[in-house]
């Protein structure tokens, strides 16, 4: 587990305190885009990059639990990963920190030399759809326009592959990340649907499907339905970029 976990912070990311993505610029960084998964691991261990960000999770969908997450802003040039890590539940210290590591692509392969043992990644799916790539809330309406604030230290976002997502609440500020939750989903003819495989402040949720009535319009995502709690809930999302 500790070779696993230098990896982990290794490939983590952050975003920069503005109200914009730092975004991968380098061609090579578009081989990345999609979601991946760990081999040969106990537990599920997925990774999903899009659009400058990444995030982690490592966990156990039978058991319902979490085991740690993390995720930031990353730059990849072919051959190094360059990571600013953003929150990492397994060491908030390391929050804010830069790290570089080789990392070498093949097809739908990543393996990574660390501490002389090699880990290999599966890709899930190669980013593509709708909704792939990095997602804020708190979009409301003003004069018939949706707006945003300016991104602060605390913030949510929502990460999608082409059939992954994981949300998260982080603070940037105090290096907590409050809550996330995350699996596959599908997006068809308008329907949105999240299958949970993990959700860290309710462990219970963990197998429930949600669908919602969705739509992307200019850079928004309008997101309607209920919670799992049966609430009502309307929401809009805008993409970073």
């Amino acid at each position: 587990m500790h070779t696993r976990l230098l990896l982990l912070l290794a490939v983590i990311i952050s975003f920069a305190f503005n109200d914009r993505l730092r975004t991968a610029t380098h061609p090579s960084a578009t081989v990345l885009n999609g979601a991946w998964k760990l081999q040969n691991s106990a537990e599920e261990d997925v990774v999903i990059f899009t659009d400058g960000y990444f995030v982690r999770a490592n966990y156990n969908k039978n058991a319902k639990k979490l085991y740690f997450t993390y995720g930031g802003s990353y730059q990849f040039d072919g051959s190094n990963l360059s990571v600013k890590m953003d929150f990492n539940t397994a060491n908030p210290d390391q929050v804010g920190q830069d790290f570089s590591i080789p990392l070498s692509v093949q097809n739908d392969n990543i393996s990574v030399e660390t501490n002389g043992s090699t880990e290999n990644w599966k890709r899930l799916d190669n980013g593509s759809g709708a909704l792939a790539g990095v997602w804020r809330s708190g979009g409301r309406v003003e004069n018939g326009t949706v707006t945003f604030t300016p991104l602060g230290a605390r913030r949510t976002f929502k990460i999608l592959s082409g059939g992954r997502f994981q949300w998260a609440a982080m603070n940037t500020d105090t290096k907590e990340m409050t809550a996330t939750g995350g699996g596959t989903y599908s997006f068809v003819n308008g329907k949105y649907t999240e299958n949970i495989e993990f959700f860290s402040r309710d462990s219970s949720r963990v197998g429930m499907s949600l669908s919602f009535d969705d739509k992307v319009e200019n850079d928004n995502w309008y997101h309607t339905g209920q919670t799992t709690k049966g609430e009502k809930l309307s929401e809009i999302w805008g993409k970073v970029k």
